[in-house]
């Protein structure tokens, strides 16, 4: 008898002695499977088992015919909610839901427009509206327009027809590479907006990763990330691991980004800003931090893209963010946002074109040609890109560092103000151009909510609950710092009478959100939304809009 049967081995060969040889087989390859499912479920690359278990535990509740009645029945309510909110029904409007036999006029069409845009209520041109418009003044507008007349039907998928499309775009990347110290060796793309750039940044990291032997590649960034690399890590099969923000300055826990290093980590990213409380991470420090650890650092610059390069010559003093600091692989800037260019333009840039060439794609043998795209979209609009070129042209270094002299002022200008009202906090210190509001007092919703009956259209954020106010161009015409203090100001004092009174209406649902467990539910309301966005013909009942036409 073998040693072993005196040993660990002998309970497992006496079970066995009664086996056949093909169950033996067959119990061994069921073991496996189990053995091999379970660490799958355990360590799985892209979610948690507690994040796993959280969602089997609210998918088990959908087979509980009386309690799944219950929450589904509240749920519709609260989608039915968000698409009457976004897509309300409007008596006598038109609705076009089949292409006419007929086209009409140009005149025509121009009148359609004209009465469509009587459905906005939010006045963006007077400085209402948080972000969302970055307005570089009427003289810019009409020259875009002209620009965008005589490019209209180019394309930079084909430089050898439009060459001057080709070189207007190298220009804006090689312009941005030198704004953001990129040297010699700097190189990038033009994209359709930041999420862009970011999706190809990642997949970058990804397939630098591949090549490294890395099957599961994970990035690592803060909560307050952009939830574009939320959607690069679902898009490419990646993992997104969160690390926390310093509760005080609300900037990323370099001390816990380390800690989630590990060897299958790709890439580490750092905001400057961050988009919820514009608040700049310590990219030096997470630059340190990757170059240490051999692996890439992004720097997210989209919503300070056109600030950040000129804080310094404005007047305000800013630590290095970009390729000056040793360890900063790519950065990501828009140009569609306080580069005033129109919607539909970013820039990726990369500290060297081997970096780059891992987000490009080629199609060698493909029957149609060689098919070869700098970035995810194959033909692109030729004519954005000039606009975007003719924008930058037009503005010069001096018109961007007056700009942001102006709009950096605004924001600091409000936080002082608002630093004298005890019922609200600041997240954070205002560094570039967000202002973020808090109260331990009330439900901060509730001042949203007051401030949009007065006709200001703020950004509600979560976890925490917070609204916040980021000042573009628009902001520093004459009075509009002041009557957005005031009017806070008057919605504060109002609120603090019935500081436990509960928000209604729209801010009452995104509340409501943040305290579902099942975050899936969060998701078909989100879903509503968008289904609200797209509803051609939306219901007689419910809300509605008069509009005079």
């Amino acid at each position: 008898m073998p040693l072993v049967a005196d040993g660990f081995l002998y309970p497992t060969n006496n079970c066995l002695t009664d086996l056949e040889p093909w169950q033996i087989l067959l119990y061994a390859i069921g073991f496996t499977l189990m053995t091999t499912a379970a660490y799958a479920w355990l360590f799985d690359s892209i979610s948690t088992p507690w994040a796993r278990m959280k969602a089997f535990t609210f998918a088990s509740m959908r087979y509980v015919p009386y309690l799944w009645s219950k929450i589904e029945a509240k749920l519709a309510k609260t989608i039915d909610e968000v698409k009457q909110h976004i897509a309300p029904y409007v008596p006598g409007q038109k609705y076009v839901t089949k292409l006419p036999n007929d086209g009409l006029a140009p005149d025509a069409v121009l009148d359609e427009i004209s009465k469509m845009e009587k459905l906005a209520e939010t006045d963006w041109k007077g400085g209402r509206v948080s972000g969302t418009v970055y307005h570089g003044g009427d003289e810019l507008t009409h020259l875009i327009t002209r620009v965008f007349e005589r490019c209209a039907w180019s394309n930079p998928l084909h430089p050898d027809v439009f060459p001057h499309v080709r070189k207007m775009e190298a220009e804006i990347v090689a312009m941005c590479v030198d704004l953001y110290h990129g040297g010699s060796n700097g190189c990038g793309a033009v994209t359709s907006g930041g999420t862009e750039s970011i999706l190809l940044a990642c997949l970058s990291y990804r397939q630098s990763g591949y090549a490294r032997g890395i099957k599961y590649p994970e990035i690592v960034a803060p909560v307050s990330v952009h939830a574009a690399f939320e959607k690069a890590a679902a898009y490419f099969r990646m993992k997104l691991v969160h690390v926390p923000v310093v509760e005080t300055t609300r900037k990323c826990n370099v001390a816990a980004m380390a800690k989630a290093i590990n060897s299958n980590t790709v890439l580490l990213v750092a905001s400057a800003p961050h988009f919820p409380h514009g608040v700049i991470d310590p990219v030096e420090e997470i630059a340190a931090l990757a170059r240490r650890r051999g692996i890439g650092c992004h720097v997210d610059c989209c919503l300070g893209g056109f600030l950040l390069p000129f804080m310094d010559e404005a007047g305000y003093s800013l630590a290095p963010f970009d390729f000056r600091v040793s360890g900063v692989t790519s950065i990501s800037a828009d140009t569609h946002k306080y580069g005033f260019a129109p919607k539909g333009t970013s820039v990726i840039m990369y500290r060297s074109q081997e970096q780059l060439h891992e987000q490009f794609f080629v199609s060698p043998d493909w029957q149609g040609g060689i098919y070869a795209t700098p970035t995810l979209a194959g033909s692109r609009a030729g004519a954005v890109v000039a606009c975007c070129w003719a924008t930058m042209r037009y503005m010069g270094r001096k018109g961007y560092v007056d700009a942001t002299r102006r709009i950096v002022g605004a924001a600091k200008a409000i936080e002082r103000a608002l630093e004298s009202v005890d019922e609200i906090f600041l997240y954070g210190k205002v560094e570039v151009s967000v202002i973020a509001l808090g109260s331990k007092v009330f439900d901060i919703y509730r001042l949203g909510s007051m401030l949009s009956a007065r006709g200001w259209n703020l950004n509600s954020l979560q976890f925490p609950p917070s609204i916040h106010l980021c000042c573009t161009h628009l902001h520093t015409a004459d009075g509009v710092v002041e009557r957005f203090v005031d009017d806070v100001k008057e919605c504060v004092a109002e609120i603090i009478k019935f500081p436990k009174q509960r928000t209604v209406g729209m801010a009452a649902i995104y509340g409501l959100s943040q305290s579902i467990p099942d975050r899936s539910l969060v998701t078909e309301i989100a879903y509503g939304f968008l289904d609200g966005c797209l509803l051609a013909r939306p219901k007689r009942r419910g809300l509605t809009r008069m509009v005079l036409t």
